[in-house]
Protein backbone atom coordinates (compact mmCIF):
# COMPACT_ATOMS: atom_id res chain seq x y z
CA UNK A 1 0.00 0.00 0.00
CA UNK A 2 2.80 2.92 0.63
CA UNK A 3 4.79 1.35 -2.32
CA UNK A 4 1.23 1.97 -4.58
CA UNK A 5 0.55 5.24 -2.72
CA UNK A 6 4.31 6.76 -3.18
CA UNK A 7 4.64 6.17 -6.30
CA UNK A 8 1.29 5.16 -8.59
CA UNK A 9 -1.79 6.53 -6.99
CA UNK A 10 -3.06 9.38 -8.82
CA UNK A 11 -4.07 12.55 -6.81
CA UNK A 12 -7.86 12.37 -4.97
CA UNK A 13 -10.43 14.47 -6.91
CA UNK A 14 -13.60 15.34 -5.13
CA UNK A 15 -16.81 16.58 -6.54
CA UNK A 16 -17.42 20.59 -5.07
CA UNK A 17 -17.65 20.79 -1.60
CA UNK A 18 -18.39 23.71 0.63
CA UNK A 19 -18.51 27.28 -0.81
CA UNK A 20 -16.05 29.75 0.18
CA UNK A 21 -19.12 31.05 2.28
CA UNK A 22 -19.89 28.06 4.15
CA UNK A 23 -15.61 27.22 5.24
CA UNK A 24 -15.73 30.78 6.27
CA UNK A 25 -18.71 29.92 9.27
CA UNK A 26 -16.53 27.21 10.27
CA UNK A 27 -14.37 27.31 13.71
CA UNK A 28 -10.25 27.04 12.83
CA UNK A 29 -10.36 23.80 14.95
CA UNK A 30 -13.63 21.18 14.12
CA UNK A 31 -14.22 18.99 17.19
CA UNK A 32 -13.92 15.58 16.28
CA UNK A 33 -13.76 13.26 18.96
CA UNK A 34 -15.22 14.34 23.03
CA UNK A 35 -13.46 13.85 25.77
CA UNK A 36 -15.48 10.59 26.48
CA UNK A 37 -15.00 8.96 23.36
CA UNK A 38 -11.09 9.58 23.44
CA UNK A 39 -10.87 7.74 27.09
CA UNK A 40 -12.88 4.98 25.47
CA UNK A 41 -10.58 4.44 22.54
CA UNK A 42 -7.44 4.58 24.96
CA UNK A 43 -8.83 1.82 27.46
CA UNK A 44 -10.32 -0.15 24.53
CA UNK A 45 -6.74 -0.05 22.89
CA UNK A 46 -5.02 -0.94 26.26
CA UNK A 47 -7.42 -3.87 26.98
CA UNK A 48 -6.91 -5.04 23.56
CA UNK A 49 -3.34 -4.88 23.38
CA UNK A 50 -3.03 -6.64 26.89
CA UNK A 51 -5.49 -9.35 25.49
CA UNK A 52 -3.06 -9.74 22.27
CA UNK A 53 0.10 -9.85 24.00
CA UNK A 54 -1.14 -12.42 26.90
CA UNK A 55 -2.77 -14.70 24.05
CA UNK A 56 -0.10 -15.48 21.97
CA UNK A 57 3.13 -13.81 23.72
CA UNK A 58 3.32 -17.77 25.51
CA UNK A 59 3.10 -19.54 22.19
CA UNK A 60 6.51 -18.62 21.30
CA UNK A 61 8.60 -18.84 24.43
CA UNK A 62 8.02 -15.85 27.38
CA UNK A 63 5.58 -18.16 30.54
CA UNK A 64 3.94 -16.27 33.22
CA UNK A 65 0.74 -16.17 34.47
CA UNK A 66 -1.13 -14.88 31.38
CA UNK A 67 -4.27 -16.39 32.04
CA UNK A 68 -5.48 -13.87 35.31
CA UNK A 69 -3.80 -10.98 33.12
CA UNK A 70 -6.16 -11.77 30.49
CA UNK A 71 -9.40 -12.23 31.58
CA UNK A 72 -9.41 -8.88 33.88
CA UNK A 73 -8.37 -7.55 30.32
CA UNK A 74 -11.30 -9.24 28.70
CA UNK A 75 -13.43 -7.95 31.57
CA UNK A 76 -12.31 -4.26 30.85
CA UNK A 77 -12.56 -4.55 27.25
CA UNK A 78 -16.42 -6.22 27.54
CA UNK A 79 -17.12 -3.37 30.13
CA UNK A 80 -16.11 -0.79 27.40
CA UNK A 81 -17.64 -2.27 25.09
CA UNK A 82 -21.10 -2.50 26.69
CA UNK A 83 -20.35 1.44 27.77
CA UNK A 84 -19.80 2.25 24.08
CA UNK A 85 -22.64 1.12 22.85
CA UNK A 86 -24.76 2.76 25.31
CA UNK A 87 -22.82 5.99 25.04
CA UNK A 88 -22.80 5.64 21.05
CA UNK A 89 -27.11 4.95 21.14
CA UNK A 90 -28.41 8.08 22.90
CA UNK A 91 -25.23 10.47 23.00
CA UNK A 92 -24.02 10.32 20.02
CA UNK A 93 -24.94 10.16 16.27
CA UNK A 94 -25.50 6.19 16.12
CA UNK A 95 -25.81 6.06 12.29
CA UNK A 96 -22.58 8.14 11.43
CA UNK A 97 -20.61 5.22 11.08
CA UNK A 98 -23.05 3.08 9.12
CA UNK A 99 -22.58 3.00 5.21
CA UNK A 100 -25.44 4.91 3.99
CA UNK A 101 -26.27 5.49 0.23
CA UNK A 102 -24.13 8.42 -0.54
CA UNK A 103 -20.95 5.85 0.44
CA UNK A 104 -22.50 3.15 -1.79
CA UNK A 105 -22.63 5.67 -4.78
CA UNK A 106 -19.24 6.97 -4.10
CA UNK A 107 -17.88 3.49 -3.91
CA UNK A 108 -19.26 2.75 -7.40
CA UNK A 109 -17.80 5.80 -8.49
CA UNK A 110 -14.44 5.46 -7.41
CA UNK A 111 -14.41 1.81 -9.09
CA UNK A 112 -15.71 2.91 -12.16
CA UNK A 113 -12.40 5.70 -12.11
CA UNK A 114 -10.00 3.41 -10.71
CA UNK A 115 -10.56 1.40 -14.25
CA UNK A 116 -10.68 4.64 -16.30
CA UNK A 117 -14.21 4.59 -16.86
CA UNK A 118 -16.60 7.40 -17.00
CA UNK A 119 -18.13 8.51 -13.77
CA UNK A 120 -18.83 11.78 -12.16
CA UNK A 121 -16.27 12.75 -8.95
CA UNK A 122 -17.02 10.95 -5.86
CA UNK A 123 -18.47 13.29 -3.05
CA UNK A 124 -16.21 14.41 0.17
CA UNK A 125 -16.60 12.55 3.41
CA UNK A 126 -19.10 13.12 5.80
CA UNK A 127 -17.38 12.31 9.39
CA UNK A 128 -16.51 8.61 8.42
CA UNK A 129 -15.22 7.66 5.16
CA UNK A 130 -16.57 4.49 3.76
CA UNK A 131 -13.63 2.41 4.82
CA UNK A 132 -14.27 3.42 8.37
CA UNK A 133 -17.44 2.12 8.51
CA UNK A 134 -16.37 -1.05 6.56
CA UNK A 135 -13.20 -1.42 9.39
CA UNK A 136 -15.74 -0.92 11.93
CA UNK A 137 -18.19 -3.70 11.16
CA UNK A 138 -15.23 -6.03 11.00
CA UNK A 139 -14.62 -5.18 14.00
CA UNK A 140 -17.41 -5.34 15.62
CA UNK A 141 -17.58 -8.97 13.99
CA UNK A 142 -14.55 -10.00 15.35
CA UNK A 143 -14.78 -8.38 18.74
CA UNK A 144 -18.29 -9.41 19.50
CA UNK A 145 -17.28 -13.17 18.52
CA UNK A 146 -13.90 -13.16 21.15
CA UNK A 147 -16.21 -11.37 23.60
CA UNK A 148 -19.29 -13.54 23.51
CA UNK A 149 -17.11 -16.53 23.05
CA UNK A 150 -14.44 -15.53 25.99
CA UNK A 151 -17.14 -14.80 28.80
CA UNK A 152 -18.33 -18.20 28.81
CA UNK A 153 -15.52 -19.14 28.81
CA UNK A 154 -14.43 -17.84 31.94
CA UNK A 155 -16.64 -20.66 33.41
CA UNK A 156 -13.54 -22.72 33.08
CA UNK A 157 -11.16 -20.63 34.92
CA UNK A 158 -11.43 -19.40 38.97
CA UNK A 159 -12.42 -16.04 38.60
CA UNK A 160 -14.56 -13.30 40.96
CA UNK A 161 -17.05 -13.51 38.66
CA UNK A 162 -18.01 -16.98 38.08
CA UNK A 163 -17.40 -20.14 40.23
CA UNK A 164 -15.65 -22.82 37.71
CA UNK A 165 -17.74 -25.09 36.34
CA UNK A 166 -15.81 -26.38 32.59
CA UNK A 167 -19.04 -28.78 32.58
CA UNK A 168 -21.21 -26.21 31.53
CA UNK A 169 -21.16 -27.22 27.80
CA UNK A 170 -20.33 -30.26 26.04
CA UNK A 171 -16.49 -31.02 24.69
CA UNK A 172 -18.33 -30.16 21.20
CA UNK A 173 -19.50 -26.81 22.16
CA UNK A 174 -16.72 -25.99 24.09
CA UNK A 175 -14.54 -26.95 21.34
CA UNK A 176 -16.52 -25.22 18.86
CA UNK A 177 -15.90 -21.74 21.11
CA UNK A 178 -12.49 -22.33 21.52
CA UNK A 179 -11.81 -22.28 17.72
CA UNK A 180 -14.14 -19.60 17.07
CA UNK A 181 -12.34 -17.32 19.81
CA UNK A 182 -9.35 -18.15 18.52
CA UNK A 183 -10.06 -17.41 15.00
CA UNK A 184 -11.56 -13.85 16.41
CA UNK A 185 -8.38 -13.43 17.94
CA UNK A 186 -6.10 -13.83 14.95
CA UNK A 187 -8.57 -11.41 13.08
CA UNK A 188 -7.90 -9.07 15.67
CA UNK A 189 -4.07 -9.11 14.82
CA UNK A 190 -5.01 -8.24 11.32
CA UNK A 191 -7.33 -5.51 12.17
CA UNK A 192 -4.95 -3.87 14.98
CA UNK A 193 -2.17 -4.05 12.51
CA UNK A 194 -4.08 -2.84 9.67
CA UNK A 195 -5.71 -0.19 12.19
CA UNK A 196 -1.69 1.14 13.79
CA UNK A 197 -0.43 1.23 10.13
CA UNK A 198 -3.43 3.31 8.75
CA UNK A 199 -3.09 5.51 12.08
CA UNK A 200 0.69 6.80 11.74
CA UNK A 201 0.36 7.14 7.39
CA UNK A 202 1.63 10.52 7.20
CA UNK A 203 -1.84 11.73 5.64
CA UNK A 204 -4.04 10.52 8.52
CA UNK A 205 -1.41 11.98 11.42
CA UNK A 206 -4.50 14.86 11.80
CA UNK A 207 -6.79 12.09 12.68
CA UNK A 208 -4.67 10.71 14.84
CA UNK A 209 -3.58 13.58 16.61
CA UNK A 210 -7.56 14.16 16.80
CA UNK A 211 -7.62 11.21 19.01
CA UNK A 212 -5.29 13.07 21.56
CA UNK A 213 -6.78 16.58 21.29
CA UNK A 214 -10.01 16.38 20.29
CA UNK A 215 -10.01 18.33 17.51
CA UNK A 216 -8.40 18.62 13.98
CA UNK A 217 -7.87 21.94 11.67
CA UNK A 218 -10.53 23.62 9.46
CA UNK A 219 -7.72 23.13 6.98
CA UNK A 220 -7.73 19.38 6.66
CA UNK A 221 -11.39 19.13 7.37
CA UNK A 222 -12.55 21.31 4.13
CA UNK A 223 -9.66 19.23 1.92
CA UNK A 224 -11.52 16.04 2.82
CA UNK A 225 -15.15 16.47 3.93
CA UNK A 226 -18.48 17.90 3.10
CA UNK A 227 -19.75 20.26 6.04
CA UNK A 228 -23.27 19.57 4.69
CA UNK A 229 -22.58 15.84 5.39
CA UNK A 230 -20.67 16.50 8.46
CA UNK A 231 -22.70 19.37 10.72
CA UNK A 232 -20.35 20.71 12.95
CA UNK A 233 -20.75 22.54 15.97
CA UNK A 234 -20.02 26.86 15.45
CA UNK A 235 -21.11 29.88 17.42
CA UNK A 236 -24.97 29.58 15.97
CA UNK A 237 -25.13 26.19 16.60
CA UNK A 238 -24.96 23.90 19.84
CA UNK A 239 -25.07 20.57 18.69
CA UNK A 240 -22.63 18.34 16.61
CA UNK A 241 -23.50 15.46 14.67
CA UNK A 242 -21.48 12.35 15.32
CA UNK A 243 -19.38 13.65 17.98
CA UNK A 244 -17.22 10.47 18.38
Amino acid sequence: HAVYVRYFAKARSFAPGASPEEALRLPERIPRYSLVARLFHWVMAASMFTLLITAFLPKVGPQFDWVTWHWIAGSVLTVSVVFHIVHASFWLDFWSIWPDKIDLQDAWRRTLRAFARPAPPPRKFAKYPLENKLYHLAIIATGLSAIVTGVFMLRRVETIFFTRNPYLFSDMTWGFMYVLHGLAGVGLIGLVTIHVYFAVRPEKLPITKSMISGSMSREFFLKDHDPRRWIVRTSTSRSMKGEA
